[in-house]
């Protein structure tokens, strides 16, 4: 169990603080994560790495001279926001563009394809490789779906000592999405991990048993077996990662054999040596084996196993030096620190002109924001025990993030003299940022999609605020991919959009309409317990998650119906 925290809601904030005191010589903090703390060439293309906390040294800890420029790091095993991997690659930016990597989940994908698109549309060069090694979280044919989990070590650092050989953005990219293609890992557990502050662990699994196939969020294994002797373990790895040898590899590969936590490196000496029997039994030349932590999952008892497959390209950038606060290998030359104290701060924009009518109208928005703070409050846990379940355990807190700045944010655009439109973007900027995550993002969307339709100035009428829900939905299904019956929060948003639509257009009012609406919404959430994810992390949970509803539409249902009362006092 993970034993020492303060606040759960606050520990990766406290967790970086933490680590940038004890590694100033190598990162110093920024918004939003960490860079280099020591200077690059101009003009060098930078690797921004990144995704949630509880993963080290994954990210953070591989920042450094040889590997990273920067990592965004978010939130309890959820994706950082967009804000926040738009900060840390704009402070890390040498003028050469911005090469972006991480793992392959949604709200990853989410959130550092909308940095991109940021990037780009300010003049920044920007280029993405989406990590794909698990391979028993799908088929080779849909080898796009895989997720990302201790390969990420391979792509990252190959592209980083691209940049530093003077590749530019398109070699950077093509040469990583090389090593993408060229990595497989495949990882099994013993127990689950466990939450700062949660009294279970994400999954257990029976005694004597071992899970296969698991994921490093606390995603269960697609299969069980009984626990093997450590050679019966080494020769299931292999067997299985030899099946899927790249077309083209002339045997050469590095084996990494990763601790996903709680594993001794005893144990997995006593592994590797039957791993490195077995491939060299295959007639593989072994490169530079590594055994060790590169990518774990808080407290997790498991290990998998990465086989990377060199080519002369790949060989020769495997030899770059490397030196971070978690990976070394190699002498780097000492380099002088570099200049700037964090990201250029934007000045915060001015409070638009509103008339007397919308700042009555955002005082109605505040009331809302704070009943949807006292309602993920009250409960949070349940909402981390359903994710824990169907997900991977962080949305209650990501919510609850979420909703207190959105809360804060709501409060201070009132107290300026915000308008209803202004005062909701505030409060939908603050959601995003805070919460992170595939949740954060699609909150975010939703709620700026509502704030559209209120305006500065009036009163907004009822058909107003139903198109404002209508678009959101309409949003969300276009950002996220998502559609109704795929187990997420579109199957509750949806039919409460259309509901409330029908509603108000036979002549209800919006107290009554949203109502019925609310009501429609949780009986969708309810009946998700019945389906098979199709999207995002539960997608691998498969069979495992029906019987548990949806974690996202179940909040939904419970936002839309804490609203209520609120409308039926404005």
């Amino acid at each position: 169990m993970t034993r020492l925290w303060n606040s759960p809601a606050d520990f990766a904030d406290e967790m970086i603080d933490g680590f940038v005191a004890a590694n100033g010589r190598y990162v110093r903090r920024v918004t939003g994560g960490v860079v280099r703390a020591t200077a690059s060439p101009e003009g060098q293309v930078a690797v921004v790495v990144g995704g949630g906390a509880g993963h080290y040294p994954a990210f953070g800890g591989l920042v450094g001279p040889g590997l990273a420029h920067g990592a965004a790091m978010g939130n309890l095993f959820a994706s950082p926001s967009t804000q926040q991997v738009l900060a840390v690659a704009k402070a890390a930016d040498n003028g050469g563009g911005v090469f972006f990597s991480y793992g392959n989940y949604a709200g990853d994908v989410l959130n550092f394809e909308a940095a991109q698109h940021r990037l780009r549309a300010e003049g920044v060069a920007a280029a993405t490789v989406a990590v794909t090694d698990d391979v028993m979280s799908a088929s080779l044919d849909e080898k796009h779906k895989r997720r990302g989990i201790a390969g990420d070590l391979t792509v990252f650092r190959t592209a980083a000592a691209a940049a530093e050989a003077g590749y530019d953005l398109v070699g950077v990219a093509a040469v990583a999405a090389k090593a993408n293609e060229r990595t497989r890992s495949f990882g099994v557990a013993f127990t689950g991990c466990t939450l700062p502050g949660a009294l279970e662990p994400l999954f257990t699994v029976p005694a004597g048993r071992m899970a296969i196939g698991l994921g490093i969020h606390g995603e269960p294994g697609i299969d069980e077996a009984g626990i093997p002797t450590a050679d019966q373990l080494a020769e299931l790895l292999v067997s299985r990662l030899l099946e899927e040898r790249p077309d083209g590899a002339d045997g050469r590969v590095i084996p990494m054999l990763n601790g996903l936590g709680s594993l001794k490196h005893e144990e997995m000496f006593v592994v590797y040596r039957r791993i490195a029997q077995l491939l060299a039994d295959a007639g593989l030349d072994i490169i530079d084996p590594h055994v060790g932590e590169f990518c774990t999952s808080f407290d997790m008892a498991g290990t998998s196993l990465t086989l990377f497959w060199l080519d002369d390209e790949l060989a020769t950038l495997w030899e770059h030096p490397v030196d971070t606060p978690a990976y070394r290998r190699g002498t780097v030359a000492v380099r002088s620190a570099s200049v700037g104290l964090d990201t250029p701060v934007e000045a915060e924009a001015g409070i638009p002109d509103s008339d007397d009518q919308s700042r009555s109208v955002a005082r109605t928005v505040l009331a809302a924001v704070a009943a949807i703070v006292r309602t993920i409050d009250d409960n949070v846990a349940e909402l981390g025990r359903i994710d824990a379940i169907a997900g991977d355990g962080d949305h209650g807190i990501g919510m609850q993030r979420g909703s207190h700045a959105a809360l804060a944010a709501a409060r201070a655009a009132v107290e300026k003299g915000a308008g209803a439109r202004t005062t909701l973007e505030r409060a939908a900027d603050g959601w995003s940022d805070r919460a992170g995550g595939t949740s954060g993002a699609l909150w975010g969307v939703i709620l700026t999609r509502i704030a559209e339709k209120l305006g500065d100035t009036g009163t907004p009428c009822s058909a107003d605020i139903a198109a404002g829900i209508a678009a959101g939905a309409h949003g969300v299904t276009d950002y996220g991919k998502a559609e109704v019956g795929d187990k997420t929060l579109v199957d509750a948003l949806v039919p409460f959009a259309t509901t409330l639509t029908q509603a108000i257009d036979t002549g209800a009012s919006l107290a009554e309409a949203w109502a019925a609406a609310s009501e429609a919404s949780t009986l969708a959430a309810a009946q998700t317990a019945e389906l098979l994810p199709r999207m995002g992390r539960a997608r691998t949970h498969g069979e495992h998650a029906i019987g548990t509803p949806d974690p996202g539409a179940i909040s939904l249902a419970l936002v839309a119906t804490a609203l209520i009362d609120v409308l039926k006092e404005t």
